[in-house]
């Protein structure tokens, strides 16, 4: 499964009413730290089970969303479990804490 490209619209449907895990990146494509973490979940979204999505919302496009969960700064990843915040990493992040936080 590849990353998932979510904003306003579909955020509700892909995000909060999934019934697993999803990692969200909260991003933008002048983000040299963005850029780092980008091929790393490429890498794991091929990796993970079923119930595990990886999305990415572009604060840029989805300002509404950022705001809503209060990014401030980026790259932000939050994990939803069952559609609520489970926890969340600001700043680049490596492979392995990444998995350590979807497991």
């Amino acid at each position: 499964m590849s990353v998932l490209k979510v904003d306003g619209k579909n955020f509700e449907s892909e995000v909060l009413k999934f019934d697993g895990t999803v990692l969200v990146d909260f991003y933008a494509d002048w983000c040299g730290p963005c850029k780092m973490v980008a091929p790393i979940l490429e890498k794991i979204s091929n990796e993970v089970s079923s119930n595990v999505k990886i999305a990415k919302v572009n604060v840029d496009l989805s300002p509404d969303l950022a705001g809503k969960f209060s990014v401030m700064s980026i790259p932000t990843l939050i994990i939803f479990k069952k559609g609520k915040v489970f926890t969340t990493r600001i700043g680049f992040t490596s492979e392995k804490a990444i998995l350590d936080l979807i497991k």
